[in-house]
Order: structure tokens, then C-alpha cells, then sequence
């Protein structure tokens, strides 16, 4: 296979126009390319008001390809095609008594547990929350009657706290193996658009995500793993740095040296409870803000111009970054085109805000995290759980100038700026569900927080016009952009550095950030624990507990 990259079409391209592009752009006759798939599409927008042109990578198979590539030798945009399919690296012998043990059915968790089974491993997941169908129901109890369910909620569940989210999949991460690749075709094999493999900034929404995820866990189940929903974790069984298994809260045990812990970033007793136990854990940087809601048609023109609307483009997103005077790096997170702003509490008495889009991202407004960094060696060095107690003191603090009842406290960029509570809405209408109320955010976050905010948001209206319109809506408040510590683990066998046979993972572990580098972090610790369990077998040491589940 032959890979062609950089080539450009009009936006308003006929489908059929690829194959005459790649047969001119190589000097083939027709009967010289034998078919081609497309890799990527992006397209390039810095002369949005002349012309937006589609830039494809093909990948592609030819009668000659030792004659193509010699006649293109030296061109960087024709070269061999990489291999992007997956290779399994391991198959679990029949009759193996070992199971391992998957904490969590987020993505990370998800594919740990997918791939797992897909080796003859059969593994046993255990998910606190419950499946996407009850989930979805209790979530919107919150959103609808303020009506919390602690364990079953925007964080807790089947899919984890992306279920709710834009079902973004993109991330910068390195994936030199195309792990990718394989997130993105389970995907598209459980049912989700098969132009998440090529397009450049694919997403599914969450209620196409929802049957996505339980398509995955029937075949997790046909291939001989157990799921275990409303099943919370709440002990380490650990010896001498080996774990020995988990105990559940109805007091079960669980015996089994591999223990893959996929937690969200919002297990918080979980963390405690690893701290309990002597897991080796530490703080990590993280972000805490505010959410803010403008016009897509603002964010549409000011990215597209003349092309805004444009059905074959869709809603315009955006990426800022701004370094405040107080040393603070301020940016946009998790930015959700055509999408509104949710509830993501998941415990009584406190209020945290999240994006959602669904894959059509045709709502009116856009919204986007705006955070500022937090770091742990500056704001509270030596405690590991310290950044975790501060996102509670926050959100309890949002409680309460929410209303206390799970409204959420929120003012105009304009009075923000000012520094004056706000008392109407402009032209902006909230999408907060279950409604938001109107205050100075100021006493929200730590001082240092609201600084770098009121001097980047207009910076970000130069980027961006209209960006710091006064009327333009921010909501408190944005804490859980990503966790608060990490489980670090050894970069070889990624187990924890100080228990054997644990396998921090995903997002709540420190090693991802989204759906995307989540899922492909389960594939990375399901292939480390395949191994381990076959070096474990080699070495005779295959069930030395006894009885296993």
C-alpha cells in the first residue's frame, strides 16, 4: 500500500473527484489503482474568507508500487503505507484458572476489559454505577428534578463521564502502534458512524455513545467476561506488595493477582481508600473554572467567515490559550460546538459543570471549559490528596451561591470583567439544566483563579471577536477537568510502583485525558496483563491463591 498525504479538493468536491486527484497527483492511468481507502480528511481554514479546501490522506494500492515510490522518491507526501491494523499480542491457553479483575466501565476500562476478552482472558468488571439505560434515566433526574443518585450519575456508570460528554475522539497523544486505530474500529463495529476513521476531529454524541457502549459490553459477555453493575469497590486486599484481589461493599471478595483499577477522575473515595492502603499515589496539575456559553453563529464566523454554515463543515470550535500576568495559564477546555452546559455532580451538596454535544451539534449556543491551572508544587506541595479536597471545597462553595439545590451560580462575562454581580441575562440563554442563578462568581475560586480569568477573557475577544461580549455567560463551576492525582505506575510493566500485579489505568489513574487516550490506555494495560498472566503460568505460579472467581 501506498500512502499520498497533503492533497487538497475544493470543499464543494464531488465524492467521485478523489480518484481523479489521486490518479493525477501520482501520473496513473485508471486501470493503474487498484481502489484506495481514505486515512484522514481535515480541512484547512486560515484563508476562511477566500477558499476552504478538504486536505486528504489516502492510502492506496497500485499495480506497481515499487515503480510509484521510485519515481516519487524524496517526496515526503508519497511514501509506504505504515500498518495500521491491531496484532494481539498474547492468547490465553485453555483451562486458565486465573481471571483478571477490571475496576471501572468507562473507556479505559472498557477496552482493558474488550481486549482482555478478546484473548481468551475472560475477565470479571466491576462497575459501581449501573448499565447506560438506568444510568441515562437517573442522570436525567438530576438535570430535570434535582434529583441525585450518588452512585448513578454524570461520572458513575457504564461509559464513564464521557457518555456525557461530545464523544470526542480525537487526542495529541503519541500513539506509535495505532492503538487509535483499534478504539476507533471497535467503535465503528458496535454500531457508531463510520466517519470517525477518516474525519479529522471525529465525535459521536452521547446518545448514539449510549448504544455504542452496550453493543461493547455484549460482546465482552459472549466472549466469556462477567460485568458486574452497582458493584463498588471498597478495599485492596494486599500482601507484602502483591495485590491479592478487591473487596466489594456488600463485603465479597474477590481473589486475583491482576487487578486493573480504570477509575474517573471522580473517585474520590476510591483514592482515599488506596491512600489507606499504602498504594504509592501523588498529586498531579490539574484546572478549575468556569464554563462559558456564546452564539455558535458568534463562534461560526469569527472561525469559518464567509463559509459559516457550511453543511459540509459543521458547528466551529475553538482552542485558546493565555499566560496571565500571575504566572496562570489560562485555556479553553473541552470545548462542545452546538452542545449545552450539564450537571456533573456526583455527590449531595455540591454543583460541577460539564459540556455535552450530541452528534448533530446543532444547539444554539457553544460552550467551553475556560480553566486555570492548578500546580501542585506551588499550591499545596507534599499532599497528595490536597488538589482532591480542593475541588470539594469549590463545588460545595457552588452549592451554595447556586441556590442549594443544584442550581448553579453564573454571571455575565460583562459584570465578570467589572467585577459586579450580574441581576439579568442578555441575549444569551443558559442551557444549564436544573437552571442557574444569577451572583458575582468571584468568591468561586481562589483569587489567584478570577485574576488570570478577567485579563484573559478579553485576550481571548481579540482572538475571537466577540468572545468577551458582555452579555456572553459564564457558569460555575468547572473542577473536575482531570484528576487530581496519580496512581504512577512502572513505565515498562505499567503495574504500580510499589504492588505488584495493580495496573493503574485511564483517566482517574493520571494517564489520559478523554475517550480517545482512555481507551487506548485499557489496550495498553489489557496487553501488559495478558503478558504478565502468561509469565505468571510459565513460572508456575498460575492460581497460587486457591480458588478464584
Amino acid at each position: 500500500m501506498i500512502r499520498v498525504t497533503e492533497l487538497a479538493l475544493p470543499l464543494e468536491h464531488p465524492e467521485q473527484a478523489l480518484r481523479p486527484a489521486i490518479l493525477q497527483r501520482l501520473q496513473l492511468r485508471d486501470a493503474e489503482l487498484l481502489h484506495y481507502t481514505v486515512f484522514k480528511r481535515s480541512y484547512d481554514a486560515r484563508k476562511k474568507n477566500s477558499e476552504i479546501k478538504f486536505v486528504y490522506i489516502v492510502d492506496l494500492a497500485v499495480n506497481d508500487e515499487a515503480a510509484v515510490l521510485d519515481r516519487f522518491a524524496g517526496d515526503a507526501h508519497v511514501r509506504p503505507s505504515p500498518d495500521t491494523s491491531y496484532h494481539p499480542v498474547a492468547q490465553a491457553p485453555a483451562g486458565l484458572s486465573e481471571r483478571p479483575i477490571v475496576v471501572g466501565l468507562g473507556p479505559c476500562g472498557l477496552f482493558a476489559a474488550l481486549l482482555l476478552a478478546q484473548m481468551g482472558f475472560r475477565p470479571i468488571v466491576l462497575e459501581r454505577g449501573k448499565d447506560v439505560r438506568r444510568r441515562t434515566k437517573d442522570t436525567w433526574a438530576l438535570w430535570r428534578k434535582k434529583q441525585l443518585s450518588p452512585e448513578s450519575n454524570v461520572q458513575f456508570g457504564e461509559g464513564g463521564a464521557g457518555l456525557f460528554s461530545d464523544g470526542k475522539l480525537y487526542s495529541q497523544i503519541k500513539d506509535p502502534k495505532f492503538y487509535g486505530r483499534k478504539v476507533m474500529a471497535e467503535f465503528v463495529k458496535a454500531g457508531a458512524p463510520e466517519e470517525i476513521l477518516f474525519v479529522s476531529k471525529p465525535h459521536i454524541g452521547t446518545f448514539r455513545l449510549t448504544g455504542v457502549v452496550s453493543r461493547m459490553r455484549e460482546e465482552i459477555i459472549s466472549l466469556g467476561g462477567e460485568i458486574r453493575f452497582e458493584q463498588k469497590v471498597t478495599d485492596l486486599l494486599r500482601e507484602g506488595g502483591q495485590v491479592r484481589g478487591v473487596e466489594l461493599a456488600s463485603g465479597e471478595q474477590l481473589m486475583s493477582h491482576h487487578v486493573v483499577m480504570a477509575l474517573g477522575h471522580s473517585a474520590r473515595d476510591t483514592f482515599r481508600m488506596l491512600h489507606r492502603r499504602g498504594v504509592f499515589l501523588e498529586a498531579k496539575p490539574f484546572a478549575i473554572g468556569f464554563r462559558v456559553e456564546h452564539p455558535q453563529s458568534l463562534i461560526d464566523h469569527a472561525r469559518l467567515g464567509k463559509y459559516a454554515g457550511h453543511p459540509a463543515l459543521g458547528a466551529a470550535d475553538y482552542k485558546l490559550v493565555y499566560h496571565a500576568s500571575n504566572g496562570r495559564a489560562v485555556y479553553s477546555f473541552c470545548m462542545c460546538p452546538g452542545g449545552t452546559v450539564v450537571a456533573a455532580t456526583s455527590e449531595p451538596g455540591r454543583v460541577v459543570t460539564n459540556g455535552m454535544s450530541q452528534y448533530s451539534r446543532n444547539e444554539r449556543n457553544a460552550n467551553s471549559g475556560i480553566v486555570v491551572s492548578i500546580h501542585p508544587e506551588q499550591d499545596y506541595p507534599g499532599d497528595p490528596l490536597a488538589g482532591m479536597e480542593l475541588q470539594e471545597q469549590l463545588e460545595a462553595k457552588a452549592y451554595v451561591l447556586g441556590g442549594s439545590d443544584y442550581c448553579a451560580p453564573a454571571q455575565l462575562v460583562g459584570d465578570f470583567i467589572a467585577g459586579k454581580p450580574s441581576e439579568k441575562l442578555g441575549e444569551v440563554e443558559p442551557s444549564y439544566q436544573p437552571g442557574i442563578r444569577l451572583v458575582d462568581l468571584a468568591p468561586s475560586l481562589p483569587d489567584y483563579a478570577i485574576e488570570a480569568i478577567r485579563e484573559a477573557l478579553p485576550a481571548f475577544g481579540r482572538q475571537i471577536r466577540g468572545f468577551d461580549r458582555a452579555d456572553a455567560l459564564l457558569t460555575g463551576v468547572e473542577t473536575r477537568t482531570s484528576s487530581p492525582v496519580r496512581l504512577t505506575r512502572d513505565r515498562e510493566s505499567l503495574q504500580s510502583l510499589n504492588t505488584r500485579g495493580l495496573y493503574p489505568a485511564g483517566e482517574g489513574a493520571g494517564y489520559a485525558g478523554g475517550i480517545l487516550s482512555a481507551g487506548v490506555d485499557g489496550i495498553k494495560v489489557a496487553e501488559a496483563v495478558a503478558k504478565a498472566m502468561l509469565a505468571d503460568l510459565e513460572a508456575g505460579s498460575d492460581n497460587k491463591t486457591g480458588t478464584n472467581p
